[in-house]
Order: structure tokens, then C-alpha cells, then sequence
């Protein structure tokens, strides 16, 4: 399957009743956790996507409903100097969720074939390797049961620029922004080339790309939330178990006071 980023610049605006449909969701997502804790299954979230295309608020509305104990948010930034030394993928091993856990990655692992590669942070030959190196990574996170979730989230320049200078102007938004901002932006066709490549070499049977449209904030998150609602739900069982009935018997004994 091939994406064009090209085919996700219209920035419609939501069709319907915004509040109602996010609460719907929010509500479905809450159901489709419980699921998870209920039935032991684990799942990731990964979302990469433009500075200021919107990662963050697609995160807070997922995650507004669900039980903190069983949901985990690993905001992503450069390595530490410890994980500098260790094999790229070694931080990303060290977060992956348990049975009953959600954790969602404000970027990923992408990293190594986006940013270290654009801005050569990698050599030629690591991010080429990256390719492979990470289908196997996902191949391995799925094989024994997590359920991954990728979606990229697309914004055009102009889009960009008016968040970039909404953040510059903000005082209370500032701390969002900084140079390396800047410098991504100035290099925007090679961020292009790699994140069409990425398509390209990423996009599995088993982890598949989503490209979400964010130049809209309000259907980008409607959008965003409905297609990790679909994948996580199809690969979870939404009927809850039956009730132990010798358990059943002694609460119900003890509700209407004949336990007693």
C-alpha cells in the first residue's frame, strides 16, 4: 500500500456533533481497556506525526477515560547517554507493556529511519539496517500477543507554522517549542523522503500504517481515536466473563441481607 502525505492535506472539518462523537468514543475506548485488563491482552500505541501536528491532544483525548493503573504514556526524546551506547531499540524493549497494559508512545522507534536519519545523527548504514531491524521488532511484539497500533499524523507547512507561531506567542505554550523545531522544519522535503520511504519499508500485515489527516485538530482527533478504537477492538474479545456463580450467590446473599 502506498501513502502520498499529499493525500491528507484537506483539513475538513469534523462532520457531526464534536463532543458527542468524542465522548462516544472515549466511552468505547474505556470498555475496550477493561477488556484488556479482563482478558489479559496487551497492546501498543505509537503516534509519530509532525512537530505541532497535534500528537498531544489526540493523547490526552484518548486517554481521558482510562484507568491510569493500566495505561502507561512514554513521551519519547533523544537517548540518554546510557542508551546512547546500547542498541537503538534497547529503550523501546524496556517499555513494553505487560498483560491487561496500553502504552502509548508520543514518538518511537521511528526515530532511527526519521530525525537520526535527516539529521544524521545515524550513519547510512544503521538507518538502512533500521528498516529491518524494526519489522522485526514488531513482528516480535506481536507474535506473543500485543496488539500495535502506528499512526502518523500529517500537517502541511502552512498548518505548522500557524501552530509554531501560536506557541511563540503564548507565554504558557513557549515551553512546547524550541530550536530543534526550527531545524526540522528547514529540512521539511528530506523529513518527506523519509517518511515516504518509512511508508513504504514499515507498512505490515501485522503493523500497519494509519496516516491521519491533522489539519483539522478537531477531525484529526475524531479520526485518530476511531482508528485505534477499530484495531484495538478487533484484536481483543469485547464480551466480558461470566460471573463466578458461587460468588454471585454469596454477594447477592449478602445484598439483600440473607448471608447474614
Amino acid at each position: 500500500m502506498m501513502f502520498q502525505l499529499s493525500d491528507y492535506e484537506t483539513g475538513a472539518e469534523f462532520d457531526g456533533e464534536y463532543a458527542d462523537a468524542l465522548k462516544a468514543l472515549q466511552d468505547r475506548l474505556e470498555r475496550i481497556q477493561v477488556a484488556h485488563i479482563l482478558h489479559k491482552r496487551k497492546a501498543i500505541v505509537a503516534i509519530e506525526g509532525w512537530d505541532a501536528a497535534g500528537k498531544g491532544g489526540i493523547i490526552k483525548a484518548l486517554t481521558a477515560n482510562l484507568d491510569p493503573r493500566w495505561f502507561e504514556v512514554h513521551p519519547i526524546a533523544a537517548p540518554t547517554p546510557l542508551e546512547q551506547g546500547r542498541h537503538f531499540l534497547y529503550r523501546f524493549w524496556t517499555r513494553v507493556p505487560g498483560p491487561g497494559h496500553i502504552h502509548v508512545f508520543d514518538r518511537t522507534w521511528y526515530g532511527r529511519v526519521l530525525v537520526e536519519r535527516v539529521e544524521r545523527y545515524a550513519t547510512e548504514a544503521e538507518w538502512q539496517r533500521g528498516y529491518d531491524e524494526i519489522n522485526e521488532f514488531e513482528a516480535q511484539q506481536t507474535d506473543c500477543g500485543t496488539t500495535l497500533v502506528k499512526l502518523f499524523v500529517h500537517i502541511t507547512q502552512a498548518k505548522q507554522d500557524k501552530e509554531f507561531a501560536e506557541r511563540l506567542d503564548d507565554p504558557w505554550k513557549r515551553w512546547k517549542t524550541g530550536p530543534d523545531d526550527y531545524r526540522n522544519r528547514a529540512r521539511r522535503p528530506e523529513y518527506i523522503e523519509a517518511i515516504h520511504d518509512m511508508f513504504a519499508r514499515t507498512h505490515s500485515r501485522w503493523a500497519p500504517w494509519t496516516v491521519i489527516d491533522g489539519n483539522n485538530r478537531k477531525a484529526g482527533r475524531i479520526a485518530a481515536l476511531t482508528a485505534i478504537a477499530d484495531r484495538l477492538e478487533a484484536n481483543v474479545p469485547m464480551d466480558p466473563p461470566p460471573v463466578d456463580p458461587g460468588f454471585e450467590a454469596m454477594a447477592r446473599a449478602a445484598l439483600t441481607g440473607k448471608g447474614a
